[in-house]
């Protein structure tokens, strides 16, 4: 359905690693925090300081990761 709606929109589906630590990630310099529980929202990453809503540096790196893959 995504792809149908993407075709009809005139837009392209890139698929991403579905494994990809996109909300783990620190967009700001590609630090992995492993210690991030499900229940954390909001984290500083420990690398840059860089302060992360998890769901809006998930979106960050999605982005990226599929703009790689073209």
């Amino acid at each position: 359905m995504l792809e149908y709606k993407a075709t009809w929109y005139g837009r392209e589906v890139i698929p991403v690693d579905r494994w990809l630590p996109s909300s783990k990630t620190c967009s700001g310099c590609g630090r992995i925090n492993t210690t991030l529980a499900l229940n954390v929202r909001a984290w500083t990453c420990p690398g840059c300081g860089v302060e992360h809503d998890r769901d809006i540096n998930a979106a960050r790196n999605i982005l990226a990761a599929g703009l790689a893959e073209r």
